[in-house]
Parts: structure tokens; sequence; C-alpha cells
């Protein structure tokens, strides 16, 4: 992970400059209305209007390498990482009066009350030498004419593209209250190939998409990836030799390594909330029960020992409490019991079979794949098992998986017929935002990292 520092960039100094006296009215105008609060969004309260933000080209200096477009770039990154989250929209750059903001400078804030933008962000981008980066940038309140946020970093310039989704995240954590989620990956399984002779890796990206590679070859199937919270490591279901097994995968040195030496297939892995243990399915003599692996001992556990299907374990984020699948009542539905395996109970009751559920980063909801009249749905339910939500529904679609902050669900589809392509999809808690997340060909089993470190 390349190393990125930065500081908190100094209030300007103020130097505002009035161009006309049809500028100097309006301003004037605005000095003597009523004065605003600052601005912020509550999204904790269902659907809300997208805030219009400005962001400028950040400005080249003049020691920029000839035809960098780094400042242009990164203003995009930002630009459109607001754009997906669905709670910014972006002001239409053609619109804008003013183009270069300095940064010693109170902006014209005038000519962005003007084009309907209530928030502005500006930048620079520096090459101090030695392969190095300088981003500034800052975030302005226009209507109450005052800086919100302002920051610089330094780092490589291939890392460029992490500076833009961690000042996008800073934007989003100012005026939402909340963590962003954009400075983060997603690990899937890339699918091609025909539905007979189906082909499936690894693969890891950005959360937009870019920086795409693949870490498996292929020679094998894999399933079910998982991200651990604290290392650079993954846990995954492998078919390769005669049993299917969970693996460990480290994404720095592209080791793979067996998880336990069980009797059986092993399967539906994930990592405990510290990363030291992970839980997943056994399977052996028709039945399936839950163990706990502690990955310092790999001294295995056992936790649920019933005549039913156990699988799909999801620790609660205190570690305190699990989420699985359980047949144990007549039909798939959702259990939730303690990290001992003890004081088990049933939380899903409505019509259908319930699977995949995961628990949120928050720990206030748990999401689920729910099939219920020939169709398929992504929920949200609360760990007691009320107010139940269904916030997507196709023909076939599941494995939420959850953004850091716990805001935003990524799942895939399975589109139908013999050629049929999985693809990936985000949808918001308040099941609007639905989007396709691009591959390069089909994708599914999504699961979304931490945010990365630094």
């Amino acid at each position: 992970m390349m190393a990125i520092f930065r500081r908190r960039a100094a209030v300007p100094a103020v130097r505002p400059a009035v161009r006309s006296a049809a500028a100097a009215l309006l301003a004037l105008a605005w000095l003597m209305a009523p004065a605003r609060a600052e601005i912020s969004i509550d999204i904790t309260r269902g659907t809300v209007a997208a805030l219009p933000v400005a962001v400028t080209d950040f400005a080249q200096g003049a020691d920029a390498p000839p035809a960098s477009r780094a400042g242009a770039e990164i203003s995009a990154v930002i630009e459109a990482d607001l754009q997906r989250s669905g709670i910014f929209r972006p002001v239409d750059r053609r619109a804008f009066l003013q183009g270069d903001v300095p940064m010693d400078v109170k902006p014209e804030f005038s000519d962005w009350r003007v084009v309907g933008a209530q928030a502005l962000v500006h930048g620079t981008v520096k090459y101090p030498g030695n392969d190095q980066i300088r981003v500034e940038f800052r975030l302005w309140d226009v209507f109450a004419e005052r800086q919100l946020v302002g920051q610089a970093f330094t780092t490589e310039v291939a890392n460029w593209r992490r500076v833009a989704h961690m000042i996008a995240d800073m934007i989003y954590a100012r005026l939402t209250g909340e963590s962003g989620y954009f400075d983060s990956r997603i690990v899937y399984v890339a699918e091609s190939g025909p539905k007979d002779r189906r082909i499936r890796r690894l693969a890891i990206m950005d959360q937009d998409g870019a920086g795409h590679q693949y870490l498996t070859d292929g020679s094998s199937m894999v399933l079910t990836p998982r991200f651990s919270p604290k290392r650079q490591e993954i846990t995954y279901l492998n078919y390769a030799g005669d049993s299917p097994r969970v693996y460990l995968f480290n994404i720095q040195t592209g080791r793979q390594e067996l998880l336990g030496n069980f009797q059986g297939m092993t399967f539906a892995p994930r990592f405990s909330p510290d990363g030291d243990s992970v839980i997943m399915s056994h399977a052996q003599n028709g039945n399936s029960d839950i163990y706990v692996m502690d990955l310092r001992t790999r001294a295995p556990r056992q936790l649920t020992s019933d005549i039913a299907i156990d699988t799909s374990p999801s620790f609660s984020p205190d570690g305190r409490q699990i989420v699985f699948t359980s047949d144990r009542g007549g039909s798939p539905q959702l259990y939730v019991m303690n990290a001992d395996g003890g004081g088990v109970r049933r939380i899903s009751f409505n019509s259908g079979r319930y699977s995949t559920p995961v628990w949120s980063p928050r720990g206030d909801l748990i999401a689920f794949t729910r099939q219920s009249g020939g169709r398929f749905y992504i929920g949200v339910m609360r760990p007691d098992g009320t107010g139940e939500r269904l916030l997507s529904e196709s023909f076939l679609e599941e494995s939420p998986t959850w953004s850091p902050n716990g805001r935003v669900l990524m799942f895939f589809r399975q589109e139908a017929g013999a050629e049929g392509r999985a693809r990936l999809y985000s949808v918001d808690l308040t099941g609007e935002n639905l989007r396709e997340i691009l591959t390069p060909g089909g994708a599914s089993d999504p699961a979304w990292s931490p945010l990365n470190p630094y």
C-alpha cells in the first residue's frame, strides 16, 4: 500500500473582488438576506433531494509535466463518486461563471449561487519532485460563504486516483456527518464462458470499477470471496481437488492457503470483526454445521450441532452474535445466536426462503436474500427481525454486501435465459439509486472491503 501524507490546509486570506456594479448589487442583495445555517444532509430520513455541488478542474501547478491532466482527472473522479452516491448532484460545468478559483482567494460566491451550487470544491495539483504529487483542495459552503474542509495530500504520482477517492470521502463525511465509502475496493467472482463450462475466478477492483485485475487464473472454480477487516487477505471457496474447501488468499503476495484439514466440504466463509478468525460451514455425511477457526492456532470450534443445514454465518460488528441460515424450521430462514453457539433464535417469519445474511458494519441491520413467488429480493431487517424492508427485486439476485459506512448495498443479478449474464448492482438503504457496477465480463458474489488503510 502506497503511503499518503496529509495535512490540513490553512484557511485562505480573504481577498474578495467585486468585478462590476451588477455584481456589487447582487452581492449586496445576498448580504442583506437572512443568515443561513451551514449546509448539511440528513441521510437517516429516507429519500433526500440531491445537493447541488460544483467541482472545478483542479488547477495544474507551473511544475506540472507536459500534457499532464491530473487536475482534470482528479476532479472528474471526485465528481463521479459524489454523483453515484445519489446524495449529490454535480452542477454542469458549462454553467460555471468562475473557472479557476485561486487557493489564496475566497471564491466569488455570488457566481456560484447564480448557477445553483450550494457547495463548491476546488483545488490544485503540484509536483514537488521525486515522482511525488501534492494535491490540495477546499470545500466551501456557498450560502454561508465559509470553508468547511481544507486538506493537502502528498503521495506518489501513480496514486492520484486514491487521493481523489479520499477527497470525495472527506466531502461526503463533512456534509452528511457520516464516513464515506469511496476509498474502498470490491472483490468478486468474474464469470466467463458458456453456462455449462463457466469459468469463475477471483477479481478485484476499486469501488468505481477502476484498477481492475484478476487474482486467480480460472484453473479452479471459486465462490464467495470475503475481505479481511484488518489484513490484505481474502477468504473464499475453492473447488480445487476432490472436495470444495475454504482458502485464504494474500492480496499482496498472491499466496493461497487451504484453511484447515476438515473431512468433507467447507464453504460460506467470513472473517470475524477482528480478522483473527474465520467462520464457515462444514458439510459431512449429509449434514452442515457452523464452525469457527482461530487463524493463529488453526484450531476449529463447532458452534452448531443440528440435523438441519446451518450455513452462511456472519458476525455482528461487536463479535458477540452471529446471524446464519438454517432449515431447522422446515425451510431456509434466518437465525441469530450468541458467538459461543448458544441462545439460538429465529428472526425471519414472512413467507419465502431466506439466505446469505450479512450484518451491517453499523450493527443496526441485517441484509439478506429472500426468494418468494418465483422472484428474488434483496432486503434488510433489524437484528430482532422487525422492520423488514425489500430494496430490490428481479428474476434472480442474491449475495448482498455492505459498503464500509453501512449506507449502500451491492449484490449481483443473474439475467434469465441460457446466455443470461450475472452483473453487479448497488442500491442505497432507501431502495433508491439502483446502479449497475460495470465489469469487463460476468460478475457475481461481490464483497466490499473496509476503507483502504493509509
